[in-house]
């Protein structure tokens, strides 16, 4: 909230909506939102980010939404940049930019591999593309930009009931991809996703984030649901590329600690994902 009040760009020139997602009675956001004149603190009851976003996207008035989650600090000039590369980028229909790690304590350098899964990522160059699976050029959550017709298509498809599967964290659950899942509605209607170097961010990291466990769990939310996004383009393509065969064990468990927990449980994602395209779609 502190790098929200700290932007540059006027606070009459964007709304703030903060989204209290089923928190307990005694546990709910105390915050103070009188330094902005158009906040509001929303509560909605059905638990998960995806329902939290649904419920953003349907109070928004803006034509370009951003996404801020509790564990990210905006740069002062993130709105400002944002609303530029709006101006400037029509093609584009999402787009994010860098998350810088703040880390509590060091991180241990065995886990540097695996940080691009905690949504870290520094660039120099601006990518794009109109491909929306494509890792180069895929916005993150992490201060998500996403133009208004982008996040109705993402909204409608939900509400007809044509998403199968609600993708991203609900609870303790690491599932992920909502983030995903909602950037690659813009090439849906004919736009571009992209990556963009002016927008920065702090991810905030405490130390649980930074274990073998937690990060084993992360990476089986993560490949469970890379299965589940690729199968709504290609079920079949999808079972082929994912189904795990035994090179695939037999490379997991020659790896040493921690690395073999890790890819072991990549592995499991990947079977949960093509039974579960396989018991359902």
């Amino acid at each position: 909230m502190e790098g929200l009040r700290a932007q540059s760009l006027p606070s009459s020139q964007w709304e703030l909506l903060l989204i209290d997602n089923a928190s307990a009675v005694d546990r709910g956001p105390v915050v103070d939102l009188a330094w902005h004149t158009r906040a509001q603190l929303i509560r909605e009851e059905q638990l998960g980010l995806t329902p939290a976003r649904l419920r953003g996207i349907r109070e928004a008035k803006g034509d370009l939404l951003v996404f801020v989650d509790d564990d990210n600090i905006l740069d002062p000039d993130y709105l400002e940049a944002a609303l530029r590369i709006a101006t400037e980028k029509p093609y584009l229909g999402s787009w994010s930019g860098q998350c810088r790690g703040r880390f509590d304590e060091e991180p241990p350098e065995w886990t540097r591999r695996y940080w691009g899964n905690l949504a870290i990522r520094e660039f120099k160059e601006d990518r794009w593309s109109n491909l929306p699976r494509l890792p180069d050029t895929m916005p993150c959550g992490a201060g998500l930009c996403v133009r208004r017709e982008v996040a109705r298509r993402y909204l409608d498809l939900n509400e007809s009931g044509k998403k199968a599967f609600q993708f991203d964290r609900t609870g303790d659950s690491l599932v992920s991809g909502g983030d995903n899942d909602l950037a690659g509605c813009s090439c849906d209607i004919g736009l571009g996703v992209g990556i963009m170097a002016a927008l920065k961010l702090q991810h905030l990291m405490p130390p649980g984030r930074l274990t073998a466990d937690y990060l084993a769990r992360l990476a089986e939310g993560i490949h469970f649901s890379a299965v589940l996004l690729d199968g709504v383009k290609d079920i079949n393509d999808s079972i082929r590329q994912w189904n795990v065969r035994w090179p695939d064990q037999l490379r997991a468990w020659i790896k040493p600690h921690p690395h073999r927990q890790i890819q072991i449980a990549v592995l499991r994602g990947r079977k949960r994902g093509v039974a579960w395209l396989r018991a359902n779609l």
